[in-house]
Protein backbone atom coordinates (compact mmCIF):
# COMPACT_ATOMS: atom_id res chain seq x y z
CA UNK A 1 0.00 0.00 0.00
CA UNK A 2 1.48 3.31 -0.89
CA UNK A 3 1.47 6.47 1.31
CA UNK A 4 3.11 9.88 1.20
CA UNK A 5 5.02 9.92 4.51
CA UNK A 6 7.64 7.61 5.57
CA UNK A 7 7.59 4.91 8.73
CA UNK A 8 10.06 2.48 9.73
CA UNK A 9 10.71 -0.33 7.42
CA UNK A 10 9.04 1.18 4.52
CA UNK A 11 10.29 0.37 0.87
CA UNK A 12 10.90 3.90 -0.38
CA UNK A 13 10.50 3.70 -3.82
CA UNK A 14 12.38 6.77 -5.98
CA UNK A 15 9.90 7.71 -9.19
CA UNK A 16 10.49 10.73 -11.91
CA UNK A 17 8.60 13.76 -11.17
CA UNK A 18 6.77 15.43 -13.51
CA UNK A 19 3.88 18.47 -13.51
CA UNK A 20 2.58 19.62 -12.43
CA UNK A 21 0.50 18.12 -11.50
CA UNK A 22 2.72 15.28 -9.91
CA UNK A 23 1.73 11.98 -11.50
CA UNK A 24 3.55 8.93 -12.58
CA UNK A 25 4.05 8.71 -16.43
CA UNK A 26 7.68 6.43 -16.98
CA UNK A 27 7.64 2.88 -18.08
CA UNK A 28 9.81 1.60 -15.59
CA UNK A 29 9.07 3.15 -13.08
CA UNK A 30 5.54 2.09 -14.00
CA UNK A 31 6.60 -1.30 -13.97
CA UNK A 32 7.97 -1.68 -10.05
CA UNK A 33 4.74 0.63 -8.84
CA UNK A 34 2.59 -1.76 -10.37
CA UNK A 35 4.34 -5.10 -8.86
CA UNK A 36 4.59 -3.02 -5.40
CA UNK A 37 0.82 -2.53 -5.67
CA UNK A 38 0.52 -6.50 -6.55
CA UNK A 39 3.15 -7.53 -3.63
CA UNK A 40 0.84 -5.10 -1.50
CA UNK A 41 4.12 -3.53 -0.36
CA UNK A 42 4.16 -1.29 2.21
CA UNK A 43 5.60 1.71 -0.42
CA UNK A 44 6.38 5.37 -0.06
CA UNK A 45 6.80 7.69 -3.04
CA UNK A 46 9.52 9.71 -3.45
CA UNK A 47 9.66 12.01 -6.16
CA UNK A 48 13.01 13.12 -7.82
CA UNK A 49 12.86 16.17 -10.22
CA UNK A 50 14.70 15.24 -13.88
CA UNK A 51 17.58 17.20 -13.02
CA UNK A 52 18.33 15.95 -9.75
CA UNK A 53 18.06 12.27 -10.93
CA UNK A 54 21.69 11.81 -11.00
CA UNK A 55 22.50 13.12 -7.74
CA UNK A 56 19.70 11.12 -6.29
CA UNK A 57 21.29 7.64 -8.09
CA UNK A 58 24.60 8.62 -6.70
CA UNK A 59 23.71 9.17 -3.43
CA UNK A 60 21.36 6.07 -2.74
CA UNK A 61 24.77 4.27 -4.30
CA UNK A 62 22.97 2.96 -7.01
CA UNK A 63 24.99 2.65 -9.74
CA UNK A 64 23.51 3.18 -13.86
CA UNK A 65 22.47 0.13 -15.05
CA UNK A 66 21.94 1.69 -18.33
CA UNK A 67 24.25 3.92 -20.79
CA UNK A 68 24.35 5.79 -23.97
CA UNK A 69 25.59 3.90 -27.55
CA UNK A 70 29.09 6.42 -26.47
CA UNK A 71 29.32 4.63 -23.02
CA UNK A 72 28.04 7.79 -20.99
CA UNK A 73 26.12 6.51 -18.10
CA UNK A 74 22.47 7.00 -18.53
CA UNK A 75 21.22 8.46 -14.80
CA UNK A 76 17.37 7.14 -14.60
CA UNK A 77 14.84 5.69 -12.41
CA UNK A 78 13.34 3.45 -10.55
CA UNK A 79 15.13 3.04 -7.48
CA UNK A 80 14.13 1.66 -4.60
CA UNK A 81 15.82 1.26 -0.70
CA UNK A 82 14.09 -1.26 1.76
CA UNK A 83 15.10 0.76 4.71
CA UNK A 84 14.32 -2.82 6.73
CA UNK A 85 17.63 -4.20 5.25
CA UNK A 86 19.40 -1.17 3.99
CA UNK A 87 18.96 -2.78 0.56
CA UNK A 88 19.51 -0.46 -2.91
CA UNK A 89 18.13 -1.90 -6.09
CA UNK A 90 18.16 0.35 -8.73
CA UNK A 91 16.70 -1.60 -11.99
CA UNK A 92 13.24 -2.18 -12.35
CA UNK A 93 13.59 -6.17 -13.20
CA UNK A 94 16.01 -6.29 -10.19
CA UNK A 95 13.47 -4.63 -8.28
CA UNK A 96 10.64 -7.37 -8.92
CA UNK A 97 13.03 -10.04 -7.96
CA UNK A 98 13.80 -8.17 -4.94
CA UNK A 99 10.36 -8.15 -4.00
CA UNK A 100 8.89 -11.50 -5.04
CA UNK A 101 11.66 -12.75 -2.48
CA UNK A 102 11.20 -10.19 0.03
CA UNK A 103 6.81 -10.93 0.11
CA UNK A 104 6.85 -14.73 -0.45
CA UNK A 105 3.21 -15.06 0.95
CA UNK A 106 1.87 -12.75 -1.70
CA UNK A 107 1.11 -13.73 -5.32
CA UNK A 108 3.73 -14.48 -7.56
CA UNK A 109 4.98 -12.02 -9.86
CA UNK A 110 7.01 -14.54 -12.11
CA UNK A 111 4.98 -17.67 -12.34
CA UNK A 112 7.77 -19.46 -14.60
CA UNK A 113 11.50 -19.61 -15.31
CA UNK A 114 12.65 -15.63 -14.20
CA UNK A 115 14.99 -16.01 -17.07
CA UNK A 116 12.50 -16.45 -19.45
CA UNK A 117 10.65 -13.06 -18.30
CA UNK A 118 14.12 -11.15 -18.28
CA UNK A 119 14.12 -12.22 -21.99
CA UNK A 120 10.73 -11.31 -22.41
CA UNK A 121 11.19 -7.44 -20.97
CA UNK A 122 14.58 -7.41 -23.70
CA UNK A 123 11.54 -8.15 -25.86
CA UNK A 124 8.91 -5.53 -24.75
CA UNK A 125 11.77 -2.96 -24.38
CA UNK A 126 13.19 -3.06 -27.88
CA UNK A 127 9.83 -3.16 -29.24
CA UNK A 128 8.07 0.29 -27.36
CA UNK A 129 10.21 2.72 -27.75
CA UNK A 130 10.47 2.62 -31.73
CA UNK A 131 7.53 5.55 -31.74
CA UNK A 132 9.56 7.42 -29.43
CA UNK A 133 9.39 10.72 -31.41
CA UNK A 134 5.34 10.46 -30.83
CA UNK A 135 6.11 11.01 -27.01
CA UNK A 136 7.90 14.18 -27.72
CA UNK A 137 5.17 16.82 -27.50
CA UNK A 138 2.90 14.99 -25.05
CA UNK A 139 6.32 14.64 -22.41
CA UNK A 140 5.08 16.05 -18.81
CA UNK A 141 8.15 18.77 -18.28
CA UNK A 142 7.90 20.23 -14.84
CA UNK A 143 7.70 24.46 -15.66
CA UNK A 144 10.69 25.08 -13.55
CA UNK A 145 13.37 22.90 -15.49
CA UNK A 146 11.40 22.65 -19.18
CA UNK A 147 13.94 24.73 -20.88
CA UNK A 148 17.41 23.12 -19.00
CA UNK A 149 15.30 19.69 -19.92
CA UNK A 150 14.92 20.39 -23.23
CA UNK A 151 18.23 21.09 -24.14
CA UNK A 152 19.72 18.19 -22.50
CA UNK A 153 16.92 15.48 -24.52
CA UNK A 154 18.33 17.72 -27.36
CA UNK A 155 21.98 16.52 -26.74
CA UNK A 156 21.37 13.28 -25.91
CA UNK A 157 19.25 12.56 -29.85
CA UNK A 158 22.20 15.13 -31.57
CA UNK A 159 19.52 17.56 -32.84
CA UNK A 160 19.71 21.31 -32.57
CA UNK A 161 16.23 22.25 -31.57
CA UNK A 162 13.44 20.68 -29.68
CA UNK A 163 11.21 21.55 -32.79
CA UNK A 164 13.36 18.43 -34.48
CA UNK A 165 11.94 16.11 -32.35
CA UNK A 166 8.04 16.99 -33.14
CA UNK A 167 6.30 15.44 -35.67
CA UNK A 168 2.97 16.84 -37.13
CA UNK A 169 0.42 16.01 -39.58
CA UNK A 170 0.77 13.66 -42.39
CA UNK A 171 4.20 12.80 -41.28
CA UNK A 172 3.13 11.81 -37.86
CA UNK A 173 0.55 10.42 -39.17
CA UNK A 174 3.05 7.73 -41.21
CA UNK A 175 4.86 7.15 -38.17
CA UNK A 176 1.45 6.47 -36.58
CA UNK A 177 1.05 3.92 -38.64
CA UNK A 178 4.51 2.26 -38.79
CA UNK A 179 3.88 2.38 -34.86
CA UNK A 180 1.36 -0.14 -35.05
CA UNK A 181 3.21 -2.06 -37.56
CA UNK A 182 5.86 -2.63 -34.57
CA UNK A 183 3.01 -3.28 -31.96
CA UNK A 184 2.01 -6.01 -33.88
CA UNK A 185 4.80 -7.91 -32.71
CA UNK A 186 3.55 -8.06 -28.93
CA UNK A 187 0.49 -8.58 -29.89
CA UNK A 188 1.50 -12.00 -30.82
CA UNK A 189 2.45 -12.95 -27.37
CA UNK A 190 -1.91 -12.73 -26.78
CA UNK A 191 -2.77 -14.68 -30.03
CA UNK A 192 -3.44 -18.27 -27.79
CA UNK A 193 -4.64 -16.44 -24.15
CA UNK A 194 -8.23 -15.59 -23.33
CA UNK A 195 -7.02 -12.34 -22.33
CA UNK A 196 -6.90 -9.77 -20.90
CA UNK A 197 -3.52 -11.16 -19.41
CA UNK A 198 -0.80 -12.95 -21.01
CA UNK A 199 -1.45 -16.49 -19.11
CA UNK A 200 -5.16 -15.52 -18.83
CA UNK A 201 -7.04 -14.57 -16.12
CA UNK A 202 -4.22 -13.52 -13.63
CA UNK A 203 -1.69 -11.05 -13.80
CA UNK A 204 1.83 -11.35 -13.36
CA UNK A 205 5.09 -9.32 -14.40
CA UNK A 206 5.03 -10.10 -18.07
CA UNK A 207 1.85 -7.99 -17.94
CA UNK A 208 3.22 -5.16 -16.15
CA UNK A 209 6.18 -4.77 -18.23
CA UNK A 210 3.71 -4.05 -21.25
CA UNK A 211 1.63 -2.18 -18.97
CA UNK A 212 4.36 0.39 -18.01
CA UNK A 213 5.01 1.13 -21.45
CA UNK A 214 0.58 1.47 -21.89
CA UNK A 215 0.86 3.71 -18.60
CA UNK A 216 3.35 5.96 -20.45
CA UNK A 217 1.11 5.60 -23.99
CA UNK A 218 -2.34 6.83 -22.16
CA UNK A 219 -0.07 9.79 -20.45
CA UNK A 220 1.54 11.65 -22.87
CA UNK A 221 0.55 10.04 -26.37
CA UNK A 222 -2.53 11.65 -28.30
CA UNK A 223 -2.98 8.91 -30.18
CA UNK A 224 -3.88 6.78 -26.98
CA UNK A 225 -7.44 6.33 -27.88
CA UNK A 226 -6.77 4.80 -30.74
CA UNK A 227 -3.83 2.81 -29.85
CA UNK A 228 -6.43 1.01 -27.52
CA UNK A 229 -8.24 -0.32 -30.32
CA UNK A 230 -5.18 -1.95 -32.29
CA UNK A 231 -5.00 -5.46 -32.81
CA UNK A 232 -8.24 -6.60 -32.15
CA UNK A 233 -8.01 -4.07 -28.75
CA UNK A 234 -5.70 -6.00 -27.10
CA UNK A 235 -3.93 -3.04 -25.82
CA UNK A 236 -7.05 -1.17 -24.01
CA UNK A 237 -8.21 -4.69 -22.47
CA UNK A 238 -5.11 -5.06 -21.06
CA UNK A 239 -4.54 -1.51 -19.71
CA UNK A 240 -7.96 -1.71 -18.27
CA UNK A 241 -7.74 -4.75 -16.62
CA UNK A 242 -4.46 -3.61 -14.72
CA UNK A 243 -6.93 -1.00 -13.01
CA UNK A 244 -6.62 -2.56 -9.48
CA UNK A 245 -2.58 -2.67 -9.08
CA UNK A 246 -2.13 1.62 -9.84
CA UNK A 247 -2.68 2.56 -6.62
CA UNK A 248 -2.75 6.15 -5.84
CA UNK A 249 0.27 8.54 -5.37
Amino acid sequence: MASTTSSPGEILFYDIAPGPPVRPFAPNPWKVRYALNFKRANFVTKWVNLPDIRMTRKGLGADPVRFFADGEPFYTLPVVKDTSANEVVGDSFDIAVYLDKKYPDSPALFKHSIGLYKAFNAHIDSIFPTGGILFSQGFPFDPANEEEMKAEFCRRAGVKSWDQLNVTGEDRRKIVAEYEISLGEAAKYFQFSEGPFIGGKEADYADFIIGGWLMMLSEIVAEWKEIRTWHGGVWGRLHDALEPYRGTW
